[in-house]
């Protein structure tokens, strides 16, 4: 009788326990098999709301039909992130159904990611942000058929967004960041690599607007001039910044950068306008620099080095000065002389 008890306990309460530790390290598809095992496991799996708050079809065959089906599935009525990167069929159709269909349970969704799905336009957006109230993070990398009419309906729906990428949406204008600086204040991770449309005068509603961005990424931007990359000393909270190709950025501009005193990580990649003095200001101003791309300049030499030696020798970890000709101790020996913690010194092939 006691051998009976102890083997019901251990089904129903150990088992479970154990299972329910177990399953939350396991992946998506491996936690669906498991519902298959049997009743009480299905049961057991089930009633751990926190084992179903993530939905991950990212490079998904079929995943639009995949999506509105499970979001049916009471288990992910409180789902919080979503992934459809690279889910290739993805279209406005599966967003709109979303919306009619499955209202409920988006109302906690925080997180949605949408990257190099270009088959949605502004219809979808429009859908999908409208049943999101409290999203905070939002991507959509690699998306030519957006237009500002996207943003639009992202910060009239979308109140609570910080942290957004945009890059490769060409289509976006200088709307979109005021429309983004006017309603996301506390914005702290915005990505607008490649979105050829911008200028001066819109970045700069962003500089002015959201002073708590920690992370600015405007690669492949050479429209930008010195009169937007002086504001930059406004973000005292930033700690990552790619200006990769900023091919206007002169050593004033970069002195005013310098002023970030939290920066971590700074990409100055083909910047080549940059010489000695723009580097040796973010040696004096930037002491916590742990990443530092200057590739490609022909304008700084070994005096550079030396001052970020006196100030960041025991922080740099990533040093890259390929390309850089006036360079002249740039062997891995001379480099690790300067900066003894540096575990990296290519970033750029």
């Amino acid at each position: 009788m006691e051998e009976a008890e102890a083997e019901v306990t251990w089904k129903r309460e150990t088992i479970p326990k154990v299972l329910k530790i177990v399953s939350t390290r396991l992946p998506q598809r491996d936690l669906i098999s498991l519902l298959l095992v049997s009743p009480w496991l299905h049961r057991t799996l089930v009633s751990h709301p926190s084992l179903w708050l993530v939905l991950d079809f990212s490079q998904m065959g079929n995943a639009g039909n995949r999506l509105v089906a499970a979001l049916s599935l009471p288990r992910y009525h409180h789902v919080k992130y979503i992934n459809l990167e690279f889910a290739h069929d993805i279209e406005d159709k599966h967003l709109e159904l979303l919306k009619s269909k499955c209202l409920d349970s988006l109302q906690n969704l925080e997180s949605l990611n949408l990257n190099g799905c270009q088959k949605i336009s502004d219809k979808g957006i429009e859908a999908i942000t409208s049943v999101c109230p409290i999203l905070k993070v939002f991507s959509i990398y690699w998306n030519v058929r957006i237009t500002d009419m996207s943003i639009e309906h992202l910060v009239k729906n979308c109140k609570h967004v910080t942290d957004l990428n945009l890059s490769g949406c060409k289509k976006i204008s200088d709307k979109s960041l005021q429309l983004v600086a006017e309603n996301y204040p506390k914005l702290e991770f915005l990505n607008l690599t490649r979105c050829i449309n911008l200028t001066d005068r819109g970045l700069q509603q962003i500089l002015f607007k959201c002073s708590f961005l920690q992370s600015l990424n405007i690669y492949a931007l050479s429209s930008f001039t010195d009169e937007a990359y002086r504001r930059m000393s406004l973000l005292t909270y930033l700690k990552f910044l790619d200006l990769c190709g900023a091919q206007n950025l002169s050593d004033d501009g970069l002195s005013c950068i310098a002023e970030c005193v939290n920066l971590v990580s700074l990409n100055l990649t083909w910047c080549v306008q940059v010489t000695d003095e723009g580097v040796i200001a973010i040696a004096q101003g930037c002491t916590s620099l742990e990443f530092l791309s200057l590739f490609g300049i022909v304008g700084v030499t070994d005096k550079c080095l030396e001052a970020l030696s006196s100030s960041c020798s025991n922080t740099i970890t990533t040093l890259d000065v390929n390309g850089c000709i006036g360079i002249k101790r740039r062997s891995r020996d001379e480099l690790l002389h300067l900066f003894p913690h540096i575990k990296c010194f290519k970033v750029h092939s």
